[in-house]
């Protein structure tokens, strides 16, 4: 039997071997902080865009676009149909882009693909949907105009296409400005780069010197 000496030793010896053996291990404990992945946490309403000027046109167009689009749905009949048909589809088709930009603008979502250009896309959807806006009022005006519905979904189309005529002006100018920021930004980086090579070159201590 081993007395408490030599127990003693043994519990040193097997602590110190453990310690030997955890400090040569190579499956060491890592106190680097986990990265926490992105995804949709931290997500956050921005109230300044939408108490601004392109917040707020964005809402009236979603709620004119959908206004429009139940108007144009409460009509049980048309003759003829084509005209009914072409402003169903341009006021869906607004509402949901436009609702959908207008998600990721107030969620501040746009920042986290930085690979489109999100000025441009605004643009593009704006101008678009005022020219089909009022192409379908127009032909809704000249084609149906007999019941309640349709003169409603014919004035909430215009009042649709002159807020995103607005909105398109607005965004003309916002995408020159970054258009300009942009190769302003550009040319700088050109220039400080073409000063650095030149700095590089004419320095004699790193140049090579001829054998």
């Amino acid at each position: 039997m081993r007395n408490g000496d030599d127990l003693e030793g043994f519990d040193g010896e097997a602590s110190s071997a453990s310690m030997i053996s955890a400090a040569s291990s190579p499956y060491q404990p890592t106190t680097e902080p986990v990265s926490q992945r992105r995804g949709l946490g931290g997500l956050r309403c921005d109230l300044d865009y939408l108490r601004g000027t392109l917040g707020r046109l964005k809402l009236a167009e979603v709620l004119l676009a959908l206004t429009a689009f139940i108007c144009i749905e409460t009509i049980m009949e048309c003759s003829p149909c084509e005209g009914l048909y072409f402003f169903e589809f341009v006021s869906c088709s607004a509402l949901v882009v436009t609702g959908a930009l207008l998600l990721l603008f107030s969620l501040n979502l746009h920042t986290r693909i930085p690979q489109i250009n999100w000025n441009l896309t605004d643009l593009v959807n704006t101008g678009l949907s005022t020219f089909f806006f009022f192409i379908a009022s127009v032909v809704l005006a000249a084609l149906n105009h007999k019941t309640g519905a349709e003169i409603a979904a014919v004035v909430f189309g215009f009042l649709a296409m002159a807020v995103y005529a607005v909105n398109t002006f607005l965004a003309v100018q916002r995408w020159r400005v970054s258009s300009r920021q942009q190769s302003s930004r550009q040319s700088s980086d050109y220039i400080r780069a073409r000063t650095e090579s030149r700095e590089v070159v004419h320095r004699p201590e790193i140049q090579r010197l001829d054998a």
